[in-house]
C-alpha cells in the first residue's frame, strides 16, 4: 500500500522531505503535486521505474519522459542549449513549461525518445517540489498523471492513492494542487513550436 506523506506546500517540512528523497533512491514510485498537476516521479538511473510508469499511464516505449530540473544550469547538463535558447529559457523558468530538447551524453539512451533522442524538461515554480529536488541534488524523471482513457490529469491526493494504492509508493499531499498541464514547446532546432497549450502563457516564445 502507499505511503502518504502531508507536507506543507510553501513551507515543506524538512524530515519529510528527506525521507521522500530517501523513497525515490531506493526505487520508489512516488505522486507529486506540481505547479500544474500531479506527477509520476522517480530516480532517474532506475530502469524498472520507466516500465512502472509506463504501466501506469498505459503508454509505450514512445512516450516522452519529462526531467524535472532545479535550475536552469541543471537543464544545460541534460539537453543541448545554444545561446539563444538560454536566454528563452532564463526568462520563462521556473514555471508551467516542459521544454523538448535533445539530450546530452549525462542521460541514459532509455530516458530519451528512441528516434529523435530528445526529453522534455522543465523547472517547477513549486516550492515542495523545489525542497525534493534540493534534497536529491540530481533531477526527477517524470510523467503528468493522466491515467489510461482518461483525459485530463489526477489532481487530488486521496484520489490518487486510492486509484493506484498498489502501483505507487507515496502520495505526497500538499493541499489544492493545479488541476491542467504544462504548456509544452518544441526547441529543437532553435525556433519554438507548440506541442501542447496549457498553463504557461504563450507570449515569450511570440506564439
Amino acid at each position: 500500500m502507499a505511503q502518504c506523506f502531508h507536507i506543507h506546500p510553501e513551507h515543506p517540512q524538512p524530515r519529510l522531505i528527506k525521507h521522500a528523497a530517501e523513497i525515490v533512491r531506493d526505487g520508489g514510485l512516488v505522486a507529486l503535486p506540481t505547479d500544474s498537476a500531479y506527477a509520476l516521479c522517480g530516480h532517474v538511473g532506475d530502469a524498472d521505474l520507466l516500465d512502472r510508469i509506463r504501466r501506469v499511464r498505459g503508454v509505450d516505449e514512445r512516450h516522452l519522459f519529462t526531467l524535472m530540473c532545479r535550475d536552469l544550469s541543471e537543464i544545460a547538463t541534460y539537453a543541448k542549449v545554444d545561446n539563444a535558447t538560454f536566454r528563452l529559457l532564463k526568462a520563462t523558468t521556473p514555471g508551467s513549461y516542459t521544454f523538448i530538447l535533445e539530450g546530452t551524453k549525462e542521460l541514459p539512451r532509455r530516458v530519451l525518445h528512441p528516434k529523435r533522442k530528445t526529453i522534455g524538461l522543465r523547472v517547477p515554480d513549486h516550492p515542495l517540489v523545489l525542497a525534493l529536488l534540493e534534497e536529491l541534488g540530481e533531477p526527477l524523471l517524470t510523467s503528468t498523471l493522466i491515467l489510461p482513457g482518461e483525459e485530463e490529469p489526477l489532481c487530488d491526493a486521496e484520489e490518487i492513492r486510492e486509484r493506484l494504492e498498489k502501483q505507487i509508493d507515496l502520495v505526497i499531499d500538499a493541499g489544492i494542487c493545479g488541476c491542467g498541464t504544462t504548456t509544452v514547446i518544441n526547441l529543437v532546432g532553435g525556433t519554438p513550436e507548440l506541442i501542447r497549450r496549457g498553463h504557461g502563457p504563450l507570449e515569450p516564445f511570440g506564439l
